[in-house]
């Protein structure tokens, strides 16, 4: 006997004695002029449901031919009468179109577990409708109510959760609705009564059906009453329904004397009861006596084929409308997100106080505003977190948005405001154009933040906030791509130490240790051997030979290329000697430090596409060559896997915002003239399917076009496949004054007056600057609008020899901006052209094939991109060449490490030089990163602090917990 039929008996029992015998001496008589009450058949109106639904799935996938709605059942145990309706949901699921899956768990899940496994459904985006079969079939006692309340309200198709049930209960409808009593007011609808105004009699109270049906009838306007166990009178309640619902849960309960002649009566009830007239034995009824009821009722739903077809029929409504909804989401083409307000204050504070006077929004709403959901955001505090690269699976069937690469022209050394020029056009674009757009900038490192330049959060009025929590730690990133890069230089040499210090066997036998008596290889021990040629799995089968080859990287420390890093300048680190110790016994060699964002693991970051695509690009990093000239990698040092996990976290963008509330996601910080300068491919990813098909994803290049928008193109845009289709160069009438022969523009030092007072002689003679930056993009086939970055000193003649200059040299457009001092306003004009340019943009190119030699490849850039007549190596140089080519690198693109302050090799040369030649002093592999180093003249890895850094400023206040002077 089941539970549910037991709870029926107990209900019989509880009821008052005289009221059981109800209707024994009445004898049923057909109502006078009325033929036996109409049936409302549920199979058949649960078939026209099914049907419906079944178009509105296949209405979906032409928008989305890859989007699927997902059902999950999530069953305890395995009861056989559980599993016929598991079954029957599944059938009813498929015909319509949705994936259906069952989850059976064994009768020991604890609840525990049951909430764990319900939790990562409630996470799954492929999962829209998510059902827990009841009653639970279990050893251990578990919490039913809790259970359906662990559900996530927009997965519960059951309708079961509080904050559902809730909904019902105010008369909000919008939610999911409980399957049974929903299927029970489409019925009525069916039968053609009113419930506007009519009298409506439940007869049961509990939570699945009765209660929420009494609310349902309510707010469709009908009068109700409820009756249960305890109701007085109830024969002669029930007889003034004009519609009746039965749920009470005892078999054949109600007579005919308990109904109201012409009454629609719905029978929620299914019961078993004896039959021997059946081969099984026993028969369904329902809670009414429906051989009597028909003679008076004008209508009723029969038991079987009445409401039972119909909570299921309703069920698969919920699901398809909550993968309706998840679907609209992926269609939707504009965000709802609440701009920040903006107040400029005259003069124009410091970056701080504008940061401070600021409210952030609180991250997860900006999240939730952008399209994001719960599980594909990682708080850290309440105004920065990470996202689930799970996003990009989600959204892989939305369209992808315009994608905009910031840049400048050559800067002075105070920069030309080109991190700002993005912050405030996107913030133009997405809080004053109303479409949708992402900021993607890379991570500041705290050398420069400490050092003299400070940070990189933009200014004025178009920052990224909370800016301290920007430019010091954010999530940490750095410091793991820091912990990674020094776990294998760690690696590096101490397995030359091992080396020089045992013998083949002993090296091997401690490289492959028998544990317990088993001896194996790792996985990537298994990989040496594949590359070895050496197809053996068992250790004990290698002979000598191939053990000492296993064995022995026979690294030459002459080649080393790995470096230590660390994340400030330390100019004493540039040069050091390790292995000093006596513990080294006499092993030591000449080393340097990197800072931590010129590390190779930085650009590896930045340019990995997913998990897989960054744990393949760290092993194959190239940290030196053995002594036959073989490169020895990262997977050969073993260390790849132990990498991956430092670095699992950090490979996720985080989520920040501007000023105006408008969002930023900052991902990596590589160098822009040592490394390549660009924020992560991941990061672009995400944001392009977040801003869908008419949105705008502006991403910065570091440095010149010469230096980050070449980089831009020709490494990260071939690595991801991506075309831009815009490119924005920031000048400045300042930096264009410099470059026409103008004093030298010293941080710290006051401007000379040439820069604050008009001259547009100077102006005019820095222009070739300008030009070659502006042919620079027109190279690759993209549309240049030159945002000129309006100086409180510049005047209106001065920016329109800029503008006339700029178009006449085939640049789409040029305007001023405004927005350090205006925030998004100042730069209305911009997102215009921005908008304008990208419309009909479908000509990018890259500048070089990759199949090029490596001395082409960088006399084509050094042509194209600097003007220059042509690139010399050095010996060394040449060397190097002849060595990369040889071990297979000549394929992959070239990162020209030069400086940032000249179109040529040297820092002190202003303007636009043309036929010069630009000497390649050494060059080295990037081989995970996947492209060729050559360092152009002097470029160090570690700068070092001036003779006055910013630490001098920089406090906290212990009082307010406030960092006071670091901007």
């Amino acid at each position: 006997m089941s539970a549910l039929y037991q709870r029926f008996l107990k209900v019989l029992e509880k009821w008052p004695a005289d009221k059981s015998k109800v209707g024994r001496d009445f004898e049923p008589k057909p109502v006078e002029n009325m033929s036996q009450a109409k049936l409302i058949s549920g199979t058949q109106v649960a078939n026209e449901i099914r049907e419906s639904l079944k178009q509105k799935v296949a209405d979906i996938k032409k928008d989305l031919p890859d989007f699927n709605p997902g059902l999950c059942i999530v069953q305890v145990g395995g009861r056989e009468d559980s599993n016929v309706y598991i079954r029957m949901k599944i059938k009813a699921a498929k015909e319509i179109g949705i994936e259906a899956q069952h989850l059976q768990l064994p009768r020991t899940t604890t609840e525990i577990e049951l909430l764990d496994k319900i939790n990562s459904l409630n996470n799954d985006p492929n999962i829209h409708g998510i059902i827990v079969q009841m009653p639970l079939d279990c050893d251990t006692k578990i919490d039913s109510h809790k259970i359906t309340d662990a559900v996530h309200p927009d997965k519960d198709v059951d309708g079961l959760h509080t904050m559902n049930e809730g909904r019902v209960s105010i008369g909000d409808l919008s939610g999911f609705m409980p399957c049974t009593p929903w299927g029970c007011i489409e019925l009525i609808k069916r039968s053609g009564i009113q419930m506007a105004g009519a009298n409506a009699v439940v007869l049961g109270r509990s939570k699945i059906v009765g209660t929420p049906a009494a609310e349902l009838l309510k707010w469709h306007n009908a009068t109700v009453t409820v009756c249960h166990s305890k109701t007085k009178n109830i024969e002669a309640i029930c007889r003034t329904a004009d519609i009746l619902v039965v749920g009470i849960g005892v078999a054949e309960m109600v007579k005919c004397s308990w109904i109201k002649p012409g009454a629609v009566v719905i029978d929620c009830g299914i019961n078993v009861k004896p039959d021997p007239t059946k081969k099984s034995g026993t028969r369904l009824v329902g809670d009414v006596d429906f051989e009597e009821a028909k003679l008076v009722a004008s209508a009723i739903t029969p038991v079987p084929g009445g409401v039972g077809p119909m909570t299921v029929a309703m069920l698969m409504e919920n699901t398809v409308r909550s993968a309706t909804k998840a679907a609209f989401n992926l269609l939707k083409k504009s965000w709802e997100l609440a701009p920040l307000t903006l107040r400029p204050a005259r003069p124009v504070p410091s970056d701080i106080v504008i940061a401070r006077s600021q409210t952030p929004k609180d991250i997860s709403m900006l999240a939730k505003e952008i399209g994001l959901l719960g599980n594909e955001v990682s708080l850290y505090g309440n105004k920065k977190a990470k996202i689930a690269l799970s996003v990009m699976d989600r959204l892989k069937s939305r369209g992808d948005g315009n994608y905009v690469v910031v840049a400048g022209i050559t800067p002075t050394p105070l920069g030309e405001g080109k991190s700002t020029t993005l912050i405030g056009l996107v913030q133009a674009l997405c809080a004053h154009k109303q479409k949708n757009a992402v900021a993607c900038m890379r991570q500041p490192s705290q050398g420069p933040t400490f050092g003299i330049k400070g940070g990189a959060a933009g200014g004025g009025y178009a920052q990224v906030i909370p800016m301290e929590e920007f430019n010091l730690h954010l999530t940490g990133d750095i410091h793991a791509v820091t912990a990674a890069n020094n776990l294998l230089a760690a690696q590096l040499d101490t397995r030359i130490f091992h080396e020089n210090t045992q013998k083949d066997q002993a090296l091997y036998d401690r490289l492959v240790p028998r544990i317990k008596g088993d001896r194996k290889f790792s996985k990537i021990q298994l990989r040496r051997l594949q590359r070895l040629g050496i197809n053996k799995t068992d250790p004990d089968s290698l002979t000598p030979e191939e053990m000492g080859k296993f064995a022995r990287l026979d690294i030459d420390p002459a080649t080393i290329m790995w470096e230590r890093v660390v994340d400030i300048n330390d100019r004493y680190l540039r040069q050091i000697t390790v292995g000093q110790s006596p513990t080294e016994k006499g092993f030591t060699r000449t080393a340097s430090f990197s800072i931590s964002v010129a590390s190779e693991i930085m650009a590896v970051l930045a340019l990995a596409q997913n998990m897989e695509d960054m744990k393949t690009r760290l092993s194959k990093m190239v940290v030196a060559f053995d002594r036959k000239g073989n490169p020895v990698t990262a997977d050969d040092l073993g260390v790849t896997g132990a990498l991956t996990v430092l670095l699992k976290d950090a490979l996720e963008p985080n989520l920040m915002q501007t000023l105006e509330g408008t969002p930023v996601l900052v991902h990596a910080g590589p160098f822009a003239n040592i490394a390549h300068g660009c924020s992560s491919i991941v990061a672009d990813e995400i944001a392009l399917k977040l801003v869908g098909s008419e949105g705008f994803v502006c991403t910065e290049a570091g440095f010149g076009s010469d230096i980050g928008m070449e980089k831009f193109c020709n490494i990260k845009c071939r690595s991801s496949g991506r075309n831009p289709n815009a490119v924005v160069l920031v000048a400045t009438v300042r930096a264009l004054k410099m470059h026409g022969g103008g004093a030298p523009v010293t941080p710290g030092a006051p401007l000379n007056k040439q820069y604050t007072e008009e001259n547009l002689e100077l102006l005019e003679k820095g222009l070739p600057n300008l030009l070659q930056h502006i042919s620079n993009g027109c190279s690759f086939g993209l549309p240049v609008i030159v945002a000129i970055n309006r100086h409180s000193s510049d005047t209106d003649a001065e920016h329109e020899l800029i503008k006339s200059a700029a178009v006449k040299a085939g640049a789409f457009t040029a305007v001023v901006c405004s927005h350090w001092s205006d925030g998004g306003a100042g730069a209305s004009e911009l997102a215009d052209a921005v908008i304008k340019a990208c419309e009909n943009s479908k000509n990018f190119k890259l500048l070089y094939d990759s199949k090029m030699s490596l001395l082409d490849k960088m006399n084509t850039i050094a042509q194209k991109m600097y003007g220059a007549a042509k690139v010399e190596l050095t010996e060394t140089a040449q060397k190097d060449l002849e060595k990369l080519t040889n071990a297979g690198f000549g394929q992959l693109p070239i990162c020209m490490s030069k400086t940032s302050g000249s179109l040529t090799g040297d820092a002190s040369v202003k303007g636009a030089p043309k036929g010069f030649t630009l000497t390649v002093n050494s060059m080295y592999v990037s081989a995970g990163a996947g492209f060729v180093v050559a360092m152009c003249g002097e470029i160090s890895k570690m700068p070092g602090l001036p003779t006055r850094p910013c630490i001098y400023d920089i406090d906290l206040n212990t009082e307010t917990g406030e960092i006071e002077g670091l901007f």
